[in-house]
């Protein structure tokens, strides 16, 4: 199993995650990336890894849990 984390400190609201995995990401009020509740697994969604690719400040990160 894969989670998923957006360092909230890093991210600058470019908001590529959410273009990239709408089912995955979105952008809070502030328009700071946050992974949707209950998605944190990256629910089954291959654009999971172009949307960690595409973020230019590299906010978001994988890792794998056994």
């Amino acid at each position: 199993m894969t989670m998923i984390h957006v360092d909230r400190d890093r991210c600058v609201g470019a908001g590529m995650c959410a273009l990239t995995a709408p089912g995955v990401f979105t952008q809070d009020d502030d328009g700071f990336s946050e992974v949707i509740p209950g998605r944190e697994d990256g629910a089954g969604d291959p654009m999971v890894k172009e949307a960690v690719r595409a973020c230019p400040v590299r906010a978001i990160t994988t890792v794998a849990r056994p």
